[in-house]
């Protein structure tokens, strides 16, 4: 499934998906919560005091004793009780109360303030009574109670001189309400929390669902099925220590690309390509330093490696190895300079670097030519590895015309830089040179939140200091557990 959801096999979105979202977008979801919350809050502030008296009223018929007659005059009384219901906000009832009690309203506006209801299977009916006054939400409930048992006799009254069969009593009288039945504080504060949580949530997943940032392998994992061969750490200070195998060779980072490097030998076993082109979808994803920094590792393992600044347009690698050079391999490919004289050693024999040299008006001619074909190949037969720092895919062509010349090319992915379409554009581009993909590697993995991978041992697997003396080593023998 597309966006980093995935499916089970019974078609429901997993578990952990959401439980991702949640720990991604948790921000979003309280402050949502916290906004329901607040509105709830303020409507609750502003809305008006409604208090509500309520009174209970019996309906009942006359007639004899007899058994028969009462049990017909109680099947009629719940028949009829319905009705009554549905005549307490009506003129007949409503116009003398208001009367009554001097009210400056009509009877439609008296009824939408009262409603009566029948409890189930009883003669009972009970009115209530809404307004913003409680002492005049009282008088109202109990005018209405004793007008109704008059208007009921006089609708049930067969003639002037006969008496009505049924009869109204007035069981619960009304009583001036204490507190307000709305609004309800803590109703619509849980309301509002309720609907915050759902909506939060609901933001949130949307959020992620049209993120496409790349923030893990398992974004990575939705835009291509080629190999992710490593992942390097996030630090903030890498712009300042870019050579971190040298700078902390026991730490995390250091660790991850030693990781890459035993990784990269078991890719494309068949042909064990020589030479390999580095490369990123846009600048800033680490490609120049992941260069560096492999190199570094290899050399470290005894393997003769050439770095190549093959980007002709913003070369950084002499930059971030301390280096300087004025002629490098723009000067070989246009013939006024022999390679054995332009590469430089770096820290040890074992890794050689080859500058940009100048920078000319045309590096995707350059870099194509059958001139760097042939400095490719002469340097495979220098080297056991050629790692050649390419620009990045989406600007310029010339690391897809590189791709062509080394034997494979290892993708750059920047954690929060590039996004899905973005990462599927310089894939494709190149697949359209039939370029040999190695893999990915994934730099700037997050070490914290939703999305950290576990790449590498956070604290590191330091060796023991050399200064310690024989004392203290032996006394963490001897406290040593068993099995250790």
């Amino acid at each position: 499934m597309h966006n980093g959801w995935h499916m089970t096999e019974s078609g429901t979105v997993d578990l952990h998906d959401y439980l991702r979202v949640v720990r991604k977008r948790w921000r979003t979801i309280v402050a949502v919560t916290l906004a329901l919350v607040a509105v709830a809050a303020l409507v609750t502030l502003g809305s008006p005091k409604v208090y509500q008296a309520r009174t209970q009223l019996f309906v009942s018929t006359s007639g004899s004793g007899d058994s028969t007659q009462l049990l017909q005059g109680s099947s009629f009384t719940q028949q009829r009780v319905k009705s009554y219901s549905d005549i307490i906000t009506t003129p007949t009832v409503l116009t003398p109360v208001i009367d009554q009690l001097g009210l400056d309203v009509s009877a439609d506006d008296l009824g939408s303030k009262i409603s009566a209801s029948v409890p189930l299977d009883t003669v009972l009916i009970d009115v209530m009574v809404n307004d913003a006054n409680p002492e005049q939400a009282a008088r109202i409930a109990d005018a209405v109670g004793r007008q109704f048992a008059l208007s009921v006799s006089e609708l049930e009254r067969v003639s002037a001189k006969s008496e009505s069969p049924v009869k109204v009593s007035v069981v619960r009288p009304p009583s001036t309400p204490d507190s307000p039945v709305s609004p309800n504080p803590a109703r619509n504060i849980a309301l509002g929390l309720v609907l915050g949580l759902m909506l939060g949530l609901g933001a949130a997943l949307l959020r992620d669902l049209l993120d496409t940032s790349i923030r893990g392998e398992r974004d990575v994992k939705d835009v291509t099925e080629d190999t992710v061969i490593g992942g390097i750490m996030y630090d903030a200070d890498s712009a300042k220590r870019p050579l971190i195998v040298q700078s902390d060779p026991h730490g995390p980072r250091a660790e991850a690309f030693r990781a890459l490097r035993t990784n990269l030998q078991f890719i494309d076993a068949a042909t064990h390509p020589r030479s390999m082109t580095f490369t990123s979808s846009l600048p800033g994803e680490g490609k120049t330093t992941t260069t560096a920094n492999l190199a570094i590792s290899m050399a470290a393992a005894g393997s003769r490696v050439c770095i190549v600044e093959g980007d002709l347009r913003r070369p950084r690698m002499l930059q971030y190895m301390g280096m300087e050079g004025s002629v490098g391999l723009t000067n070989v490919l246009i013939g006024q300079a022999e390679l054995a004289d332009v590469l430089q050693p770096f820290g040890s024999a074992n890794i050689q670097v080859l500058g940009a040299g100048q920078i000319p008006p045309n590096p995707s001619e350059l870099l194509g030519s059958e001139a760097m074909n042939r400095t490719v190949r002469e340097l495979e037969n220098m080297f056991d590895y050629v790692i050649v720092d390419a620009p990045p895919l989406l600007p310029v062509t010339d690391a897809a015309v590189l791709s062509t010349i080394t034997g494979g090319t290892v993708v750059v992915v920047g954690c929060d830089i590039v996004h899905k379409e973005q990462l599927s554009r310089a894939l494709a581009s190149l697949q359209s040179v039939n370029g040999n993909v190695l893999g990915l590697v994934i730099n700037r993995v997050p070490t914290k939140g939703a999305h950290a991978e576990s790449y590498y041992y956070r604290e590191g697997y330091a060796p023991q200091s050399s200064d310690r003396s024989r004392k203290d080593r032996a006394r963490d023998r001897r406290n040593e557990p068993a099995g250790v």
